[in-house]
């Protein structure tokens, strides 16, 4: 049976990709900026539109806006005086794109986001639950199949290693965003995301871990090989 194909939009460097293709998917990445570090075929351009022509040639399509309008960073620097910024929700539009897509064609879709987004949460996902040395929730809204929720362990007795207010904390887990703060090595923002394919910092830390889509992957890929096998007489 061939390997079935899943579009990865807005993918960045390809945590989301790495992820889909180790549980088995030929990935194709679409993003506006160029992305010379991502590791399958790769595309230039909207990703909106992409999707609008060319989503019905994959088996499942996953998106990932960009996140920096929901995240904490942002709603904390929007309470500043004289802050203004021009990040953009892309999620209303992702949203209308994928259920067009999906109810055109049946194909299974996936959004992700950061923690605080208008998701709905049909998973929520922690580094914690695949033995990363990262929090990194993610949020996840999924239509066409239903995916596994794992448990989600206690955050209690984990710690994230580096310094605040001027104070040095130990821990057991990796702040891996920024530039500052003893946040740790490359090597060590490597290790905690499970990425390796690339080594440049901003990279990383707009990533989200592989093992995530790994999981979710494994889900669409016997879901999808389902429902191609014969039936039997």
């Amino acid at each position: 049976m061939a390997r079935k194909r899943i579009l990865d939009a807005c993918c960045c460097a390809g945590g989301a990709g790495k992820g889909y293709h180790n549980a088995g998917f030929d990935v194709v990445g679409v993003d506006i900026e160029p992305q010379p570090n991502y590791p399958y075929d790769f595309h230039q351009g909207d990703a909106i539109e992409f999707i609008r022509d060319h989503g019905h040639e994959f088996d499942a399509v996953h998106i990932s806006p960009p996140c920096q309008n929901a995240c904490a960073l942002t709603a904390g620097n929007r309470r500043r005086e004289g802050w203004t910024d021009s990040h953009m929700d892309l999620i209303p539009a992702a949203r209308a794109v994928l259920a067009d897509l999906h109810t055109r064609t049946g194909i299974p879709t996936v959004m992700e986001n950061v923690q605080g987004s208008r998701l709905r949460r049909d998973l929520v996902l922690c580094g914690l639950t695949f033995g990363l040395r990262v929090f990194r929730h993610r949020y996840f809204e999924i239509n066409g199949i239903t995916v596994h929720q794992p448990t989600h362990p206690t955050h209690r007795g984990h710690r994230v290693a580096g310094w605040r207010h001027g104070v040095r904390h130990e821990g057991d887990m990796v702040a891996v965003y920024g530039d500052g703060g003893g946040k740790g090595s490359i090597a060590d923002w490597q290790n905690a995301m499970g990425i390796h394919h690339t080594d440049v910092r901003r990279e990383i830390a707009e990533a989200i871990p592989p093992a995530y889509t790994h999981h979710i992957g494994e889900a669409l890929h016997t879901h999808l090989t389902s429902a191609a096998l014969p039936i039997a007489a």
